[in-house]
């Protein structure tokens, strides 16, 4: 039998818990309630934490000053395309590593993550290059070709996981029964695999969407997402702390919205096992 963990234990984990939720979420509060403060109040020393004049102007003239809708239409193709495109590549590579595996799997597997380690600096220049000779610069396709890239590791990282916990043996009692390979993936491997696929596919999102390196450095206008919406607002002339919160605010939300209705499905996804 498990011995039961002691109630002191149980309270200090809590506790520990709470504290780190609070660090992570204060950046989120204080940008949040900035968005809502006069330039003035913004900057005030010592920092003006609620007892402060409440204003939407900052929203206004964000939305005056750019076109917010534009850019977040561009973020939602972006980061759903490049995450779709990525997914239909990579669930037949996991399927094959996961279930036919050769000598060779571990290696590049080991292999497309290392890539992951390489400074995006390091190949800007070249593959901007070869955006512009082909015409790619600030355009979507572009952006969702290099985002595929630059997930794909981790996608196939992901699914790799979730099949290899699927059994071996309800796949072979398919063919057994006749199942072709496209039927096997289709009824039988991706129905069980569900919450996995889900989770991979909202976390990539999310990968996506929060993307600032690429986005600025291969975008100007045309299709630049909401991190380049927000980069907008830091200028030679200063920040403007209180514009560029409400900026930020109105880029980060509808990710947040998001992950909380769906952060049943993610812990679902992240936890998926068909073995129990």
């Amino acid at each position: 039998m498990a011995r039961a963990v002691p109630t002191r234990v149980k309270a200090r984990n809590t506790a520990i818990a709470w504290i780190i939720a609070i660090l992570i979420f204060f950046p989120i509060l204080w940008t949040v309630l900035t968005s809502f403060k006069t330039e003035a109040t913004a900057i005030a020393d010592p920092p003006v934490f609620v007892n402060f004049q409440w204003t939407l102007e900052n929203y206004v003239t964000v939305q005056e000053r750019s076109n917010y809708f534009r850019h977040f239409l561009n973020s939602v193709v972006i980061s759903v395309g490049s995450t779709l495109i990525g997914l239909a590549i990579a669930i037949p590579a996991a399927w094959a590593m996961a279930f036919v595996p050769g000598r060779q799997t571990k290696n590049v597997l080991m292999w497309m993550l290392s890539t992951k380690m390489l400074p995006p600096v390091g190949v800007l220049v070249p593959l901007y290059l070869i955006f512009r000779d082909w015409g790619l610069l600030d355009t979507r396709v572009g952006l969702i070709f290099v985002l595929t890239m630059i997930n794909l590791p981790i996608i196939v990282w992901m699914l790799y996981t979730y099949f290899r916990e699927i059994p071996g043996d309800i796949l072979e009692a398919a063919r057994m029964d006749g199942a072709t390979l496209r039927s096997e993936v289709t009824y039988v491997l991706l129905p069980m695999a569900v919450p996995g696929i889900a989770s991979t596919l909202l976390l990539n999102i999310i990968l996506a969407w929060n993307e600032a390196f690429w986005t600025l450095n291969l975008t100007a206008a045309n299709a630049a997402p909401l991190t380049a919406f927000i980069a907008s607002y830091s200028s030679p002339e200063g920040l403007f702390y209180a514009k560029l919160s409400a900026a930020s605010t109105m880029a980060i939300a509808p990710i947040l919205i998001m992950g909380w209705f769906s952060q049943k499905q993610l812990v679902r996804g992240l936890t998926f096992g068909a073995v129990k």
